[in-house]
């Protein structure tokens, strides 16, 4: 999965980004750990990553929280994994409004400076 996800930054941003990682443990096998120092040459590591801000990534305080607000109202509910991921990957990801996550990308700076306020700590209510 790590290889599909790095070219798709490659391709899509054009080597202009920084990889990183948060504390999640499908992160910290020691494989993907090893494969990441071999192929990414500068990444913030898990160990760098607060551990109380996954506020900081647009997939934690926005993508996931739209797909959900889709999935609640999305019928028929799946009723196994397979129809699950059809429904995710294809109905509700394609279905996301672009706008939307663009303005989530943009408060990436505003959410950084209020965790820098906080020196790391939860920083929600700075936001209102």
């Amino acid at each position: 999965m790590l290889p599909k996800l790095i070219e798709d930054c490659e391709s899509l941003l054009l080597n202009n980004f920084i990889f990183q990682q948060n504390d999640a443990p499908a992160h910290s096998p020691r494989l993907a750990q090893e494969w990441i120092d071999q192929h990414i040459p500068e990444f913030v590591k898990k160990d760098e990553w607060s551990p109380y801000q996954p506020d900081l990534t647009p997939l934690e305080y926005h993508v996931w929280g739209a797909m959900l607000a889709w999935y609640k109202v999305f019928t028929p509910k799946p009723t196994n994994k397979a129809e699950l991921m059809t429904v995710l990957e294809t109905t509700i990801w394609e279905d996301l409004p672009q706008e939307a996550i663009d303005l989530a990308v943009l408060a990436f700076q505003k959410r950084l400076h209020a965790c820098i306020r906080t020196d790391s700590s939860h920083f929600e209510h700075l936001l209102k």
